[in-house]
């Protein structure tokens, strides 16, 4: 038997939000077939340029904390790296080394090991929630914490209630954010992406970091479409995390997210290529013939047709009810643009015959419109 002609991702359009490694991801997801749009929803602040956190690592050399919590293993080694360059990484890691020293998971550990600094404890789980209950749980009351915080924005910081909580349980709180963020500027290849997932023409967006969701939603505020955005994400465009933190910001607004076991790069490109054929392809049994609906093609009994975007827009119409019949008012409904000529319609239809190979497919039912033509056995 011949080898097929697609992959597991082929058909699927998927929107890359990424700053860093966003080339990484876009390789592996086309390596799987996909068609992908890459466009960085932010942009870092070089760590040199950084003020803030400049100051904040003065202040520790000058006052060191009592308990330290690594969150990033990037993050941490970025510090370190900005305060050598500021002539101060001796200063802080003896500072730092006073502390107890809790880390969030096995890249910070390596980190903090790397820095010279051995961790008292860290969770196997990498969760800011049995970090948060194991501190509280030792006592911190009066305790001074500097917490290490990866990808913060002008609107925006991760870990707010993690923050709350240490608060509340009687803690000073120092946060440290390292590698801050700011929106990218506007008119750019990222409104364009904003403007494609308001229209549905992906079928899932990746985000690697809660500040990519962030500032998503603000541009989508910013451009008026934020209610047409968190429709799509809500129904047709499927919204792939790397983790749970990531994905926070959207569930918060009901947005239903998913995202691989473990939060690394490789496993959220897995993780698109094994859910998004389950969550966004339709297959159906129609003359004959097994149809496989993605996002921008199909196939037919394995073999990809290309589709033309009205005749993609139509067979996405018939496939909603299948064998029912779908009117030529409502087909001219779902077409590309605004027309009002149901000839539209038939040259469509005539298009998508064409495509798909085997005409028997679409079935005109007189005076009423279209309808696939499903076999009888998989009939509603």
């Amino acid at each position: 038997m011949s080898e097929p002609d697609w992959s597991p991702l082929t058909g699927f359009r998927v929107a890359v939000t990424s700053a860093r490694r966003a080339d990484e991801l876009s390789a592996l997801l086309k390596r799987r077939g996909a068609t992908v749009t890459s466009a960085a929803a932010i942009e870092m602040v070089p760590l040199p340029d950084d003020d803030e956190l400049r100051q904040r690592t003065q202040a520790l050399i000058d006052n060191p904390p009592d308990i330290v919590v690594a969150t990033t293993g990037i993050g941490f080694r970025g510090w370190i790296a900005a305060a050598d360059g500021w002539g101060l990484a001796t200063e802080l890691t003896a500072a730092l080394a006073k502390a107890r020293v809790v880390s969030r998971g096995p890249k910070a550990t390596g980190a903090l090991r790397a820095g010279g600094l051995p961790e008292e404890w860290s969770p196997e789980s990498e969760s800011s929630r049995e970090v948060l209950h194991y501190l509280v749980e030792g006592g911190i009351s009066g305790a001074r914490i500097a917490v290490q915080l990866h990808g913060a924005t002008a609107d925006w910081d991760p870990f707010p209630e993690f923050l709350d909580e240490l608060r509340s349980a009687g803690a000073e709180v120092v946060p440290i954010r390292v590698y801050r963020w700011h929106p990218v500027p506007r008119d750019g290849e990222f409104d364009q992406l904003v403007a494609g997932i308001a229209e549905d023409k992906f079928d899932a967006v990746s985000f690697t970091s809660a500040p990519a969701v962030a500032a998503m939603l603000l541009r989508a505020t910013e451009m008026g479409l934020e209610a047409e955005v968190l429709s799509a994400l809500r129904n047709n465009v499927h919204a792939m995390c790397v983790g749970p933190v990531t994905a926070r910001p959207l569930v918060r607004l009901g947005v239903p997210t998913s995202a691989p076991e473990r939060m690394r790069l490789g496993a959220l490109a897995r993780h698109i290529t094994d859910e998004l054929p389950l969550l966004q392809a339709r297959t159906v049994r129609v003359a004959g013939h097994l149809l496989e609906i993605r996002g921008n093609c199909v196939l037919v009994d394995g073999e990809v047709k290309a589709m033309s975007p009205a005749a993609m827009a139509t067979v996405r119409a018939l496939s909603h009810h299948p064998g029912a019949v779908v009117s030529r008012t409502d087909l001219l409904r779902a077409l590309p643009g605004s027309g009002t000529d149901t000839h539209a319609v038939e040259t469509a239809v005539l298009r998508l015959r064409s495509a798909l190979g085997d005409k028997r497919m679409v079935s005109t039912v007189v005076k009423r419109g279209y309808r696939l033509t499903i076999d009888e056995a998989h009939a509603s």
